[in-house]
């Protein structure tokens, strides 16, 4: 007789993808990019099995301190960009934001130093966990899209806090207000900005499964889907069993009865 090993024994436990991601909270591909990743995530069929991490990256580091400007000027003087092309562009982003059940309103967005934001999200996970951070980069990216919020005010970053959940993690304003005044979270930033070096990341947002699949930018959710996919294949390969080599079976579109 023939021994045949259970099917059970042959496979190994799921493993949880892990899944970062690099953006920067005014980044407004970031925000496209992660509603899109954000349903092909939910539709991705061992979604229980997959960790999404936010890792800080700042697009314009040397941005001052302090009160935020209207996006516009900053572009055209930085960029050098004549102000009905970059008006065009805001458009074109307005636009493509909508498809996805965004408002953007660039009238109204204010050109910040994101630092403190991005101390605050790692603030968040370290408190709250995942759903906290998840909940406080939501209110963050709408109100500097839709809302005309100045990130670069201490004031405005508390009431987003509050909004998202810290009071229930055990920090009420004055503790978020004290962490914002401090350099708690600091090196954290500084030390997702340097893996994003070290990986070659050069543009957000950027989308790592298990440090072994990327993908850049805001991609279809299609793409998404993919890279979840290739990421799962890669952590959780099916262990096929040799069996019986004599065992009848079909192959292809022919069968021998």
């Amino acid at each position: 007789m023939t021994s045949v090993l259970p099917l059970t024994t042959a496979l190994a436990p799921t493993r949880t993808l892990q899944v970062e991601v690099w953006s920067d909270i005014a980044c407004p591909w970031c925000y496209i990019g992660k509603r899109r990743f954000a349903a092909a995530l939910d539709a991705f069929p061992h979604r229980r099995h997959v960790e999404v991490t936010w890792r800080s990256y700042e697009l314009s580091p040397h941005t001052p301190a302090g009160p935020g400007r209207p996006e516009i000027d900053a572009l055209v003087e930085h960029k050098g960009i004549p102000r009905d092309q970059v008006r065009q562009m805001f458009a074109h982003v307005a636009t493509v934001a909508a498809g996805e059940g965004l408002v953007f309103d660039f009238d109204r967005a204010l050109a910040a130093n994101t630092f403190d934001g991005h101390r605050l999200l790692h603030v968040a996970r370290e408190v709250g966990g995942a759903d906290l951070v998840e909940a406080l980069i939501e209110k963050v990216f709408d109100a500097h899209f839709s809302q005309g919020a100045d990130l670069g005010d201490h004031e405005t970053l508390v009431r987003l806090a509050r909004e998202a959940g810290f009071a229930q993690a055990g920090l009420d304003d004055d503790d978020v207000r004290t962490v914002l005044d401090g350099d708690r979270a600091a090196d954290d930033v500084r030390r997702d900005e340097a893996e994003a070096r070290a990986l070659g990341v050069n543009g957000v947002p950027f989308f790592v499964v298990d440090r072994r699949v990327a993908v850049s930018g805001a991609q279809p959710a299609e793409v998404f889907t993919q890279l979840l996919e290739a990421g799962w294949r890669e952590a959780n390969p099916l262990a096929v069993l040799a069996g019986d080599p004599d065992a009848e079976a079909c192959t292809d579109d022919s069968c021998a009865v």
